[in-house]
């Protein structure tokens, strides 16, 4: 008796240790570094940190609530309430308030909006369209429209990007950008006392300094995700959430529709992904990928390489010029993207930084798992017009085929977000457009993080 008792007692000891060993532990900075800037839209690391939106969305794409605790629609979705959360404030101590987040949405939002108007009416933000707005609760969940002061109670712009996050802003200097946690945050103190995100980082840089420590989480381009797997680091990866295409200018030189189809025709997309991206995309002609809508094989992803010869005919535009956002495997992309078009009979030059472009490059994010609002999202970024996108199968093909018959935005690819992270890291996942959700990571030995 005495024995199973000193076993037991021996057993649930290890076990309380072992929970000690994994429970969540408070303290410590976040070491992050990243290529771009942590403000770029979209995708900017430090956004998510210290902004939220009206809503947020659940993997499988419903809208839920967040700064708004309900919302309603009415006459035909022509008109949206949403309600505020009560005793929210911003970091700096202004009360989040209808007239604030009206102020917040008409800067973020100035044109190409899923609104024709948005208004205050007490504790409630009303937004009225001109056409049905289905989608509006899943689209404000973006990054578009997250929630940062305008103006502060005294009626003074802020000193810099203030919000209701789990981190408030401290310090910029020397490349990096240093997030405090925030004490009084209305989802509760995150794990971690602060963030630092160390910007304008080369990926080798970066992967250097995760090997020996003065990096938590680093950057993991789709087309070096297999090298890193090789050098066995820990990898977060997304599903493909990122769409490559190529938007068309449908003015001037290529305002012929023919021309336009052509040069999608034109481009070898498996080249593409096979050599620029190590296997490590989805070759996609849809807007959407196929795991949403499953009709993606209606759209052929082949090079037709003589049928973009007899589209174009006898007609030789101009010169042309191509322009990618983004440097390494963007420009390399846009060069095999122009040895295409060069085989179809154009003449295309990548263009140089800031020169005007014919055809651009671009990278599309994917915020939102749900499939009516995720393609909206994707022709407002394009600036394309999508009214009302309803959720049934067919509503959401005419959407997209009418999208893709203007051949002003080409898809090509759909890429994987990933990074690589520290071995004391924990709880790191990803949100649904593949950003890091820091807020409720947590650092084994809370004490420490990375950094010199």
């Amino acid at each position: 008796m005495l024995r199973r008792f000193a076993i037991s007692c021996l057993l649930a000891g290890l076990a309380m240790t072992a929970g000690a060993r994994t429970r969540p532990r408070y303290g410590g900075t976040l070491h992050v570094e990243i290529q771009g800037d942590a403000w770029q839209r979209p995708g900017g690391l430090a956004r998510r940190l210290v902004l939220d939106g009206l809503t947020r969305v659940d993997a499988d794409g419903t809208a839920r609530p967040a700064l708004a605790i309900e919302w309603k629609a009415e006459n035909d979705d022509h008109r949206w309430q949403f309600r505020l959360r009560p005793g929210v404030h911003f970091t700096d101590g202004t009360p989040l308030s209808s007239i604030a987040v009206v102020g917040a949405l008409n800067v973020d939002c100035a044109q190409n909006c899923p609104w024709t108007a948005v208004r205050a009416v007490g504790s409630s933000v009303v937004f009225t369209g001109d056409e049905p707005m289905p989608n509006l609760p899943e689209l404000l969940s973006g990054d578009d429209y997250l929630i940062a002061l305008t103006l502060t109670s005294e009626g003074k712009p802020p000193d810099g990007v203030v919000g209701t996050g789990a981190f408030q802003v401290s310090e910029f200097a020397n490349g990096v950008l240093a997030l405090a946690a925030n004490e009084n945050c209305w989802q509760g103190r995150p794990f971690l006392d602060g963030v630092e995100i160390r910007v304008h980082r080369s990926v080798r840089d970066q992967w250097l300094d995760l090997s020996v420590g003065r990096a938590d989480l680093v950057e993991v381009p789709a087309e070096q995700l297999r090298q890193a797997q090789q050098q066995r680091l820990a990898i977060l990866a997304s599903p493909p959430v990122t769409l490559l295409a190529l938007t068309i200018a449908d003015a001037g030189a290529l305002a012929n529709p023919l021309l336009r189809e052509s040069i999608a025709l034109a481009v070898d997309r498996n080249a593409l992904e096979n050599v620029i991206f190590q296997r490590q995309g989805e070759v996609t002609a849809s807007l959407l990928p196929a795991h949403m809508t499953g009709y993606s094989f209606l759209y052929p992803a082949e090079r037709n390489l003589s049928k973009a010869q007899q589209l174009r005919g006898g007609i030789t535009p101009p010169l042309l010029y191509l322009a990618a956002e983004g440097d390494g495997a963007m420009q390399l992309a846009a060069q095999r993207i122009a040895l295409n078009l060069r085989e179809a009979g154009f003449n295309v030059q990548v263009a140089a930084g800031g020169q005007r472009a014919d055809m651009t490059l671009r990278r599309f994010g994917l915020e939102c798992s749900e499939p009516a609002a995720a393609l909206e999202s994707l022709l407002r970024k394009a600036g394309m017009t999508a009214p009302g996108i309803g959720s049934a199968p067919e509503s959401l093909f005419h959407a997209e085929h009418d999208a893709l018959e203007r051949h002003t935005m080409v898809p090509l690819i759909y890429l994987p977000v990933s990074y690589a992270t520290g071995g004391h890291v924990r709880d790191l996942r990803l949100n649904a457009d593949g950003t890091p959700d820091v807020a409720d990571a947590s650092l084994v030995d809370g004490s420490r993080g990375g950094g010199p």
